[in-house]
């Protein structure tokens, strides 16, 4: 089933523009709650701890780089697409790289703007695509695509301009949700019906990509994966925590520009 859900979804897509007008639509709708650690962001906030781990150590294991550091990643240009009202941005500014935040939603520019003002962070937000990134010739070292690509039109075309984005020796960093009976129960009816974590409809089980189809993406934008981890929530302690093994249902990759 997931070589022909993806195919179809590149068939319908527009080849210039990975956006889904309909998935943007959802994003723009919550725009203003995005700092509300309650609000309908909260899984988000909840999560965010975990995805920071992940990446700051792929971050710093690819360029050498130590956490202890004050600011590790000075020196490195890194890409947030998709970044949301700055979850991700703010705390890769604070770690030293020069960060350029982009997402399809233009209500969540302001509201990231306003926040690192008022965090006294220097972040370049951006209403824009990816694709527009591309086309005006940007490079970065690191690219980070969370909890994105099951929303685009186009995951292949998605991940190829996420390649040219990339310096030759760049990180991709992306997370996603896996497709699989699990997945559709925890994501879909018990985030979104049971726990009302999130409002219904927003995620689609048919646009979740499993690890073997993500892998099989990146090799064929010419990245190389180096990496992949789940991200375990823990009904008991309340906690995500990541995982070598149980990729089930949320999970992250990271690969390299060749």
């Amino acid at each position: 089933m997931g070589g022909s859900q993806l195919s179809a979804r590149r068939e319908m897509a527009d080849p210039a523009n990975s956006i889904d007008p309909s998935e943007v639509a959802k994003f723009e709708a919550m725009a203003a709650e995005w700092w509300d650690p309650n609000g309908k962001f909260k899984p988000l906030h909840m999560l965010n701890p975990c995805r920071l781990d992940y990446i700051t150590t792929q971050i710093a294991t690819q360029f050498d780089r130590d956490l202890k550091a004050p600011r590790p990643f000075e020196g490195l240009r890194l890409l947030d697409i998709g970044c949301g009202g700055g979850l991700l941005a703010e705390p890769m500014a604070r770690l030293g790289a020069t960060v350029v935040g982009a997402d399809a939603a233009e209500r969540n520019i302001p509201v990231a703007q306003l926040h690192a003002e008022q965090s006294g962070l220097e972040i370049d937000y951006r209403h824009c695509a990816a694709e527009d990134l591309a086309a005006s010739g940007e490079q970065f070292d690191v690219v980070l695509a969370m909890e994105i690509i099951e929303h685009v039109a186009d995951p292949q075309g998605f991940v190829n301009t996420i390649q040219s984005l990339l310096r030759p020796g760049g990180l991709m960093l992306c997370s996603t949700l896996n497709r699989n009976p699990k997945s559709y129960m925890v994501a879909i009816i018990g985030a979104e019906h049971v726990m009302r974590w999130l409002p219904k409809g927003t995620h689609e089980w048919s646009k979740f990509i499993t690890p073997d189809e993500l892998y099989d993406l990146t090799r064929n934008a010419q990245l190389d994966p180096i990496d992949r981890r789940g991200m375990v929530f823990n009904p008991l302690s309340w906690r995500w925590s990541l995982s070598e093994r149980d990729l089930s249902v949320n999970y992250a990759i990271a690969a390299v520009k060749r």
